[in-house]
This record gives C-alpha cells, structure tokens and sequence, in this order.
C-alpha cells in the first residue's frame, strides 16, 4: 500500500515505515502530524485517485527532526571582466516517519 502526499508544493510517494525529508513543518520533533492532502492511495490494485484531492483520506506521520541539508555553492563567473561571486545555501527540513495511511 502507498500514497502520494501533497506538502510544501511537493509531492511525495510515501509507504507505512518511510522516512522522509519534507520542508519545514511547524510541529515539535516526537510529535504527529497529520498529511490530508492525499493526491492518490494504491491498496493493493485497489486504485483511488483524487480530484485534486481524496476527501476523508490521511496519512500519519511523526516528526522525527529538524535539520538544515549541506551546504549548496553558487558560484557566479564572467571571464572577461574580472566579476566573480559565490554565495552558499542550506535548506532548512523536516525528517518524519510515515506511521499509517488511511483511505
């Protein structure tokens, strides 16, 4: 059984037992959160697509950390002109665990 998730203008194939890293939710870390966007619900052959969304449908997930990912270097370069410039980027998120899929 899996599901795909709609959260932070992403969308996410999840399974029960996952863990994934998803952008920054407002929940403390060892509490649940509760994902009700659900786009779409695989049971097993048994096929629920939702327009856009599946009302009455939930996945459960419990919000393991919050954490910033590595470092990203942007490195700008013109040749001729002498003009050169780097900047970093880390991205904040979320880890969570997805506990159960309700359809």
């Amino acid at each position: 059984m899996f599901a795909i998730i709609k959260t932070g203008g992403k969308q996410y194939r999840v399974t029960e037992g996952d863990v994934i890293r998803v952008e920054t939710l407002q929940t403390d870390p060892k509490q649940n959160f509760t994902f009700d966007q659900v786009l779409l619900i695989d049971n097993d052959g048994d096929l629920q697509i939702g327009k856009p969304t599946l009302s009455g449908a939930t996945v459960e997930a419990e919000v393991i950390t919050h954490d910033r990912a590595k470092k990203v270097i942007i490195f700008k370069k013109k040749k001729t002109t002498t003009y050169q410039r780097t900047q970093g980027h880390r991205q904040n998120f979320t880890e969570v665990r997805i506990t159960s899929i309700k359809a």
